[in-house]
């Protein structure tokens, strides 16, 4: 397999599991919030355990995400804070050591 079609994939799993984590996350504190209102405290507390851990089931799947992309970029980054050497940058052109570029 080229080296282009590795990258490829690699670069499909991360955005496939991007979705995958914000989906479940959320699931989990939907799920973790009815069960603390319906069985724990009998419907006493409905709505507001479901919201509460809604709302922290979504901050966490996008905190996994962020730090999926965290993870990502700093694969990317050089020794010298800049991309790869040899890279081309968003111009289309060669990164090169010339002042101001």
């Amino acid at each position: 397999m080229e080296e282009k079609e590795k990258e490829f994939l690699r670069n499909l799993y991360t955005l496939a599991s991007v979705g995958i984590n914000i989906v479940v996350a959320t699931f989990i504190g939907l799920i973790m919030g009815r069960l603390l209102d319906v069985n724990v405290f009998k419907g006493k507390t409905e709505p507001w355990f479901t919201l509460i851990f809604l709302l922290f089931g979504i901050i966490a799947g996008f905190r996994n995400v962020f730090q999926m992309v965290s993870e990502k970029g700093s694969k990317n980054i050089g020794p010298d804070g800049e991309g790869s050497a040899g890279e081309y940058d968003s111009r289309g052109d060669e990164d090169d050591d010339r002042p101001g570029t």
